[in-house]
């Protein structure tokens, strides 16, 4: 099955990070639940290496984010929700103590985390990664106590890595058609009718519908743009199935021709089928960001100065030159860092993938999927609907 983190370390490889094993204990200086896949193993080891004096850092991979998100809502439990009979019976779970320090959250999470208060603020300002990452990626993390962005605000997370909605297609098909696609636009055009494979997400769907259209991901007002419904109507001719998680096999198999999906699955499968070839299209896209967050403590910790630092070492640490270029090598996924870097500073296998190092005139014209206002997805919830029973 082919998902979202999709490029796969076996657990041999995950084993010479001494660090990568088992949940914390209260002896543990540093626990980090990272997401599986996002940070390679060869630098987990570096870092433990780097501070070997510390006896007790621990690493845990997750599959998948929204497997994380319910670890925090599970750890922000309070002890009576889990009073009464259940408590009577064997084997039944009582909720569980925080059990990381750091963990990886993706950044269209961030307001639910907030507003749940199942994270809490913390203040990376005076690492030297913090003044060199893009501004785009400082204001994705400012928010105020709502989730939502505020240049006010303060620091809810860091950022590590990153990616985007591309297309993905089949070149022997468009061999044969005589084109490629080159920008959203291309997915309305008639000899792909019933060849097209969308993610079954509806912020994605009308998102890049309306940036066909010329808007933001973020438009405020669905009902003031001129044609998006009928847009959105064209273009449900065309697909052949909506899936977030099974929308590359139908391609690998030749069913669909085109897809479009997350950068971090197609990075994945060009790599091993040449038949494949990706592009971000050229009027813009989403934009998405993977970031570390600290779990809000529940229970009176303490939690000391130098856990603190080590913690702050440890995402300093993912920001520098070095580590921001592996984790762009091998992740699948980009370091926010490389766009504030030279060219001579980049290996040449990230200077000339277009889809790692996305051309800066594209991601000027790119967004964050940022919260909406609940009147605006109300309206994307009613166009969802309308468009897929059309």
């Amino acid at each position: 099955m082919l998902s979202r983190r999709s490029f796969l370390i076996g657990s041999s490889t995950i084993a010479i990070a001494q660090g990568l094993s088992g949940c914390s204990d209260g002896k543990t200086s540093l626990s980090v639940l990272l997401l599986k896949d996002s940070i390679p193993p060869q630098l987990i080891g570096a870092f433990y290496k780097q501070n070997s004096s510390e006896k007790k850092i621990r690493f845990k991979p997750e599959a998948q984010l929204k497997d994380i998100l319910s670890l925090l809502e599970n750890w922000q439990q309070k002890p009576e929700d889990n009073e009464g009979w259940q408590n009577q019976i064997p084997f039944i779970k009582k909720s569980p103590t925080v059990s990381a320090n750091l963990v990886t959250l993706g950044d269209y999470w961030l307001k639910e985390a907030i507003t749940k208060k199942l994270i809490e603020p913390f203040n990376v300002t005076d690492l030297n990664g913090w003044q060199q990452l893009p501004p785009r990626w400082q204001t994705l993390v400012k928010r105020n106590e709502s989730g939502n962005l505020d240049e006010n605000g303060q620091i809810w997370g860091a950022p590590y890595r990153w990616g985007s909605t591309i297309i993905a297609y089949r070149q022997d098909k468009f061999d044969e058609l005589g084109w490629k696609p080159r920008d959203w636009g291309d997915l309305w055009r008639e000899e792909l009718r019933d060849r097209i494979s969308l993610l079954d997400n509806s912020r994605e769907v009308i998102g890049l519908t309306l940036k066909k259209l010329g808007h933001s991901y973020n438009e405020k007002d669905l009902s003031k743009i001129p044609n998006l419904k009928a847009e959105l109507f064209a273009l449900q001719k065309q697909v052949k199935l909506y899936s977030s998680d099974r929308y590359l096999e139908p391609l690998v198999l030749g069913d669909t021709w085109l897809a479009v999906g997350w950068s971090s699955d197609i990075l994945g499968i060009t790599s091993r089928y040449n038949e494949i070839k990706a592009v971000v299209p050229q009027s813009g896209t989403s934009l998405w960001s993977d970031v570390w967050v600290k779990p809000s403590q529940v229970e009176e910790t303490s939690v000391g100065s130098d856990r603190e630092a080590l913690l702050k070492k440890w995402i300093d640490f993912c920001w520098q030159t070095q580590s921001a270029s592996q984790i762009t090598l091998f992740t699948n996924a980009a370091s926010p860092r490389i766009l504030e870097l030279k060219a001579d500073e980049l290996p040449k296998d990230i200077r000339n993938n277009p889809l790692l190092l996305v051309d800066a005139s594209i991601l000027d014209k790119s967004d964050f999927l940022y919260p909406l206002p609940d009147q605006t997805q109300k309206q994307y919830e009613q166009l969802w609907r309308e468009m897929r029973e059309s």
